[in-house]
């Protein structure tokens, strides 16, 4: 551990505890308003998922309501790295293995869809969000890791191929700049975005279909009456028809049928001051996003202006505050890139991503009726605006709105309340296993 002393010489003299993302897309200031009386449909949640619900419904002719505990967008949805790749962790082997291959297929393909999907709903809605595929380098932090990246593109389900081309560690230096790999992979097809600029946009054109934001309400039960649901909230209660908990890392005791199905995990990122441009150019010389293969996974990619570094990763067993662990991710940042060894912190934050036991995204409708989508595993960009659609047209009726992963039980386990208890553990297991050339 460093001295305080040098680590506050880490953070420059205008730092903030907040994302970066928030400087050029502000969180919006929403007028303080109480729900209506009724609606047709109550969403707990404005991020991605809920404000993807909310547009696909009110485009359809029903009433939606989305309400927040906090500002619209203020959790993951405004607080993410701004990476969207094909998302579906579980390999098609494993899927094979857990559902059958045809069901396995379905799944892959929805990861493909969503990144396509994305794409063109960004073009068709004029969204300004710094959308531009830039592709992904995605490094082997070891040479076993390499070998089994290289084999396993050699190996593509037909039907489930993926662009992609291997790139051996004499030649990466076209990608990164940086030897830490041995090598790595490029993925040409994923992109990158401005996280809270999408969030903005999807925001206004959900208002624009006549669906209602209501943020800094919280909704304190949720309770079945007649045909419908009756929502207390801070601001008074709302009768719905139907009812979607768009919550994901943020599901609380609220709803403790899903809190007990997903796992939060505290995700933090630093952004550096700003870069000479030359510099910046060096680090990453076709401006990808970055990954690698640890288990612990950091992620990183240049700013939308190419001038800072936003990187980010877990570095605690425990969550932490964002300038406690600004440090740590600095020390990272800088075994892969020593020449920023004295470029200081401009912003750290973090936010909750969710994970699920199977590590899938899930959607559908409790026993009790009230629909849900969440789980996205830290791969939410894509998948949270993808299937919060999916889920709207299913609300509708839409055949459209069918997906690969309906009908599949959303696990628990025994004594789990929604307290991730064994994350130190766990987290501590895989430090171990990065350690070590396996």
């Amino acid at each position: 551990m460093m001295p305080p002393a040098m680590t506050d010489n880490l953070f420059a003299p205008d730092y903030k505890n907040q994302p970066y993302w928030w400087e050029a897309a502000p969180q919006p200031a929403l007028p303080p308003i109480a729900p209506p009386a009724t609606c047709d449909v109550a969403i707990v949640g404005s991020g991605y998922t809920g404000l993807s619900a909310a547009l696909e419904l009110a485009r359809g002719g029903r009433q939606a309501v989305v309400v927040d505990a906090e500002d619209a967008g203020w959790g993951c949805s405004s607080r993410n790295g701004g990476q969207v790749s094909t998302s579906i962790k579980p390999s098609f082997d494993d899927l094979a293995g857990r559902h059958g291959k045809d069901v396995a297929f379905g799944i892959r393909r929805e990861g493909i869809n969503a990144l396509a999907w994305i794409e063109d709903f960004i073009a068709q809605e004029k969204i300004d969000c710094d959308w531009s595929r830039v592709g992904r380098f995605h490094g082997a932090h070891n040479t076993a890791a390499f070998e089994t990246l290289a084999r396993s593109l050699g190996r593509q389900t037909k039907g489930l191929e993926i662009e992609a081309h291997v790139v051996p560690r004499g030649e990466q230096r076209s990608e990164i700049g940086s030897d830490r790999y041995h090598g790595g992979v490029v993925f040409p097809r994923h992109a990158s975005l401005h996280p809270a600029k999408y969030h903005l946009g999807l925001l206004a054109r959900a208002q624009a279909a006549g669906a209602t934001v209501v943020s800094r309400c919280p909704v304190l039960s949720i309770q079945r009456e007649g045909e419908g649901f009756r929502l207390a909230t801070s601001r008074g209660s709302l009768q719905a028809r139907d009812v979607v908990v768009a919550t994901n890392g943020y599901t609380g005791n609220l709803t403790p049928w899903l809190r007990r199905r997903v796992i939060p995990i505290g995700s933090y990122i630093i952004a550096t001051e700003r870069l000479d441009p030359a510099l910046a150019d060096r680090l990453s010389p076709k401006n990808r996003v970055l990954t690698d293969t640890r288990k612990l996974v950091f992620y990183y990619r240049l700013s939308e202006d190419r001038r800072r570094v936003i990187f980010g990763g877990r570095v605690a067993l425990k969550e932490t505050d964002p300038r406690v662990s600004a440090p740590r991710l600095h020390a990272h940042m800088t075994s892969i890139f020593p020449e920023l060894a004295a470029t200081r912190i401009s912003h750290s934050w973090m936010g909750f991503v969710a994970y699920s036991f199977d590590t899938l995204p899930h959607l559908g409708r409790q026993n009790d009726g009230i629909y849900y989508c969440m789980g996205y595993c830290g791969s939410g960009v894509s998948l949270a605006s993808y299937f919060g659609t999916r889920l709207g047209q299913q609300i509708l009726g839409k055949p459209e709105g069918r997906t690969a992963l309906d009908g599949l039980t959303f696990q628990t386990r025994p004594f789990y309340t929604g307290d991730p208890w064994f994350l130190a553990v766990s987290i501590a297991y895989y430090k171990i296993r990065d350690r070590l050339n396996i």
